[in-house]
């Protein structure tokens, strides 16, 4: 098998690769699929600059967001975890003139970053960023209408939280999307007991006796390796 070094994904101290014929893959596939796009290189350039850490979605992982938020005409997206807005361009640039991406980020800093990559962008309009610790913020969300779709991608022993205070403020059909809930197969490992995969388990532990939505785990390979989402959809 033939690796190359990737990001270790955010918690997890191990030395991770990546098969060289899935990152090929991956790359073929994006170049038929996703165009040269200026303005998000100059983002990712931004984000590598001021230090923030490179484990955002992939190219085709927020190319899959944007079609998810397109195919079910979302106009309020919720995110936890912004780190520097790969995602949320993806998110708003799915999004009607008059939609809304708010999404939730604890560190100042990548908040900063972030709301500097939305003009640069140009979706300052359609976001809305949120500093705090989502724990703090969530709670207190009461919106008149509410969000269509949700994407929880931060601390991973918080996903249980967060997924349960997105559920409260999604519509009946919303979707939920947890990432990073393979691990590089860790998640499915007795040996791993980690925060990060507890996290995780405790999660499906959740899910499997959750009568209010209807779920299931997507595994991916690419430039971010082995890894995986939950797909789950609000009753």
């Amino acid at each position: 098998m033939h690796t190359t070094h990737v990001p270790t994904p955010e918690g997890v101290n191990h030395d991770y690769h990546v098969n060289e014929e899935w990152k090929r893959s991956d790359e073929y596939h994006n170049s038929f699929l996703i165009p040269q796009d200026d303005s998000m290189e100059a983002v990712m350039k931004n984000c590598e600059t001021q230090g923030l850490p490179d484990i955002a979605v992939s190219a085709a992982q927020g190319k899959l967001l944007n079609l998810i938020a397109k195919s079910i005409g979302a106009k309020k997206v919720l995110e936890v975890g912004t780190l520097g807005g790969y995602s949320t361009i993806w998110f708003a640039r799915a999004l009607p003139t008059d939609g809304k991406v708010v999404t939730l980020e604890i560190d100042p800093h990548h908040a900063k970053v972030s709301q500097e990559n939305f003009k640069i962008a140009g979706v300052e309009d359609k976001v809305e960023v949120v500093v705090g610790p989502a724990t703090e913020s969530l709670p207190k969300m009461r919106p008149d209408i509410p969000f269509d779709l949700a994407f929880i991608d931060a601390d991973k022993e918080g996903n249980l939280f967060y997924f349960n205070e997105a559920k409260r403020l999604l519509r009946s059909g919303g979707i939920i999307i947890v990432d990073n809930v393979v691990r590089y197969g860790r998640v499915s490992d007795p040996n791993y007991k980690d925060s990060t995969i507890e996290g995780v388990r405790e999660l499906l532990r959740a899910l499997k006796d959750d009568k209010n939505v209807d779920a299931t785990t997507i595994a991916t390979v690419g430039v971010r390796g082995l890894d995986g989402f939950i797909y789950a959809v609000r009753k």
